[in-house]
């Protein structure tokens, strides 16, 4: 049957005739949680979809006997009836962001997006999937059809760059230029609270200004001042998560003398102000 065929029935008489075309996924439940001390997760089976994102600190996630160990930015993703554990390391808190979802009677082939026995998508730290995980949690506590679209939306955007990413990155990688890159990513992690000129980065890589800006986002997917914003976003929500610090301290901590600046700045990179990401935090 043609496309030109089917735009003409009604929709109920596409349903079953369009196997390229799914149901949203319906969101059960999308929160950021802060655990307690001693909390942990012990041979657990979810019936539902799971993507487990960690904000902060370091656990251990067992997954049907593949044992993950998960810090900051890594997205673990594991299936209906999947036996699993969450052991976080007493060293330091432990933040998460918990996505619970299912496609309801809809038959999803999830295993093109993520192969069977696949449970760890990659590490997002510095990439849109933070933000949009961010986002999705804000507009699931919001009441109203348009926040549910939203969180559908950044759900299945979520899914599918995680997908696109993970596979890209395998094939893209060219080991002899990543020493100097990784160098200059642990410099810009390391200088994050004042400002690194790109002259400074070039320098310390060997390349020239242009040569270091092509390979940088070529591999990185960013720009080094791009990153270096990255890196202040994430130690700001560390320093709001383990510290009692104003927003004036936590700006000045990550290298803005002005907090308005670092507001504007910290909003339009992650669609939500300062304490309204605290706000999202679920302690307990």
């Amino acid at each position: 049957m043609d496309h030109y065929t089917l735009s003409g029935l009604g929709p109920t008489e596409t349903i079953g005739i369009l196997p390229d075309y799914y149901l949203p996924p319906y969101i059960t439940l999308a929160h950021m949680f802060s655990a307690p001390d001693h909390w942990a997760v012990h041979n657990r089976v979810m019936k539902q979809y799971v993507l487990q994102y960690v904000v902060n600190g370091v656990a251990d996630y067992p997954i049907e006997g593949n044992s993950y160990t998960t810090r900051r930015g890594d997205l673990i993703f594991h299936r209906p009836n999947e036996l699993h554990s969450i052991l976080p390391h007493p060293s330091e808190p432990y933040v998460c962001i918990s996505i619970v979802f299912h496609f309801g009677h809809s038959s999803f082939p999830i295993h093109e997006l993520c192969e069977e026995g696949e449970h760890y998508l990659g590490n997002f730290a510095d990439h849109p999937i933070d933000r949009w995980l961010s986002e999705l949690v804000a507009h699931y506590r919001q009441p109203g059809l348009t926040h549910q679209m939203r969180c559908q939306s950044l759900l299945i955007r979520i899914l599918s760059e995680a997908a696109h990413t993970g596979r890209a990155g395998d094939s893209t990688t060219n080991a002899s230029k990543m020493p100097p890159l990784m160098l200059l990513t642990q410099h810009l992690q390391t200088n994050y609270h004042r400002e690194v000129q790109l002259g400074e980065l070039a320098e310390l890589s060997g390349w020239s200004k242009n040569h270091l800006l092509f390979l940088f986002r070529q591999y990185v997917g960013m720009s080094p001042i791009q990153y270096l914003t990255w890196v202040r976003i994430n130690k700001a929500k560390e320093l709001a998560i383990q510290t009692n610090l104003t927003v004036s301290e936590i700006a000045e901590r990550v290298g803005y003398s002005d907090v308005h600046t670092f507001g504007r700045m910290f909003k339009k990179k992650t669609g939500l102000s300062l304490s309204q990401f605290c706000a999202n935090l679920i302690r307990s």
